[in-house]
């Protein structure tokens, strides 16, 4: 069997950890491909991926095109005469890009296929309030996330687990996911299963601030798993309306509470200590929470410098 000549293709945090750990384990990266530089934040200052910060630091040989069939690119990535392509968490890729390498292009996905191909499949998971998650990797093809399956592994989630904790995991798994698959393929021990298409799979749609917004009329367990699931980003956030003024909140941290009351869906009753909202069958609990030009607070360090009048409400 030829030696593996790898290139790793990623952006963020997450392909980091895999993309570290492929290193570690002695397997050879000819290159790293990953975003172009972009301005981010209030002054604009030009932002590198968490790969490229790692490749730097790492001295791997670092391509960032903008455009995947530009011939320039081709040729520079033909040059690198790698055998195989792992992509995690970059962007879809043109057939003449993952056709490239005689060995193949293999993605790593977080999410136990065929459910959850798409953008944000560590957030979907907890929001529609599954209770087991995991990774899969598949050979690429002219879809997203439809290619033949190599390996899959699969763990709980935790009844009050965030996208943030989940995430981490996921990250060790894939990372293990990833040197087992290629260890499958320099052995040539790969099989693969092909993705049955079926009308109950579930999507892992892009976020967005419709999708992250809170609809209080909805149970305490569903909103409760739209905070997890968007915490700590992108945030689930709610109007909340004090008397004249109306404020754009994000909600990091809640707790559910069932239980029986009479009070108007979205009410907010306040005490020293505590922020509660009605919902349908009981109470959200805030305990986490961030008010606009603020930072974000507990609720108790939010108590302690601001009250809230009697009619309050959040939609």
């Amino acid at each position: 069997m030829e030696k593996l000549r790898i290139i790793f293709m990623g952006t963020p945090e997450f392909a980091v950890g895999i993309l570290d750990t492929v290193i570690k384990n002695n397997y050879n990266i000819v290159g790293v491909i990953t975003a172009a530089d972009k301005p981010a934040g209030r002054g604009q200052k030009i932002k590198y991926s968490a790969v490229k910060e790692y490749a730097l630091v790492n001295n791997l040989p670092l391509l960032q095109p903008t455009n995947l069939k530009d011939e320039a690119f081709l040729s520079e990535l033909k040059s690198l005469n790698a055998n195989l392509q792992i992509v995690v968490a970059f962007r879809m890729l043109p057939k003449v890009v993952w056709e490239m390498p005689s060995l193949g292009t293999f993605n790593l996905h977080a999410s136990l296929l065929p459910n959850y191909r798409g953008a944000a499949p560590i957030n979907w998971a907890i929001i529609n309030g599954e209770t087991k998650t995991g990774v899969t990797t598949f050979f690429i093809d002219d879809k997203i996330d439809t290619g033949a399956m190599i390996l899959s592994s699969e763990i709980e989630i935790e009844p009050t687990e965030n996208a943030g904790q989940l995430h981490d995991r996921l990250m060790h798994l894939g990372s293990e996911t990833v040197i087992k698959t290629l260890q499958a393929i320099e052995t040539e021990d790969v099989t693969t299963i092909i993705q049955e298409e079926s009308a109950e799979i579930k999507t892992a749609y892009k976020l967005n601030k419709e999708n992250c917004k809170i609809d209080w009329t909805k149970s305490a367990s569903i909103i409760s798993d739209l905070i997890r699931g968007l915490s700590p980003y992108p945030a689930a956030w709610s109007f909340l309306k004090d008397k004249e003024e109306e404020l754009s909140i994000k909600i990091y941290e809640a707790k559910p509470i069932l239980e029986a009351h009479n009070l108007e869906i979205g009410s907010l009753i306040s005490s020293k200590k505590e922020i509660k909202i009605a919902v349908i069958d009981g109470y959200i609990q805030l305990l986490n929470l961030q008010l606009p030009g603020k930072k974000r607070m507990t609720v108790v360090e939010l108590l302690n410098g601001i009250s809230f009048s009697e009619n309050t409400k959040v939609y």
